[in-house]
């Protein structure tokens, strides 16, 4: 593990949020939750994996940031939005959140994306979350997580 700088949004975001804008990288991919988890040394469930799925009706962006241990069950979360959602593909996450799939940050994205975190995180401190690329990583509070954020906690698995 490689202390770098953050990227310069997650830097400027963390940094308002009295967070260091450090992050971690690693050789190898930190892209699914059991990369990230291997690399790290922590439980899977430790790692906050930031899953965009859009509101079939609306067509906005909701970033759900699951335990990685958690399947997120899709049901539960239209029921929290009030429309029926479908994962995002890969342009829309990009378009949405500034960065690829299995380097999205859960927050420091171009504009305020409606969020959910599993309560299934709280447990843990710290929480593992993606940096902005696939090989890059941070730890955060999950109070620190869900201020930053600014996601309703809510079951989602």
């Amino acid at each position: 593990m490689t202390p770098t700088d953050a990227p310069p949004r997650l830097a400027t975001v963390l940094s308002a949020h009295g967070l260091p804008p450090t992050v971690y990288a690693y050789p190898g991919s930190t892209r699914t939750a059991a990369d990230a988890a291997a690399a790290i040394g922590c439980p899977v469930a430790a790692i906050g994996k930031s899953l965009v799925f859009m509101g079939a009706e609306s067509g906005t962006p909701v970033v759900v940031i699951a335990s990685g241990a958690n399947r997120v069950d899709e049901a539960r979360v239209a029921a929290l939005i009030g429309e029926p959602i479908r994962k995002a593909s890969a342009d829309e996450v990009r378009a949405g959140t500034g960065h690829a799939i299995g380097g999205v940050p859960p927050f420091g994205h171009p504009t305020d994306l409606r969020t959910i975190l599993d309560p299934d995180l709280l447990v843990f401190d710290p929480v593992w979350v993606a940096a902005g690329t696939p090989k890059t990583v941070f730890p955060i509070t999950p109070d620190a997580l869900r201020a930053a954020s600014r996601a309703t906690v809510a079951p989602i698995a």
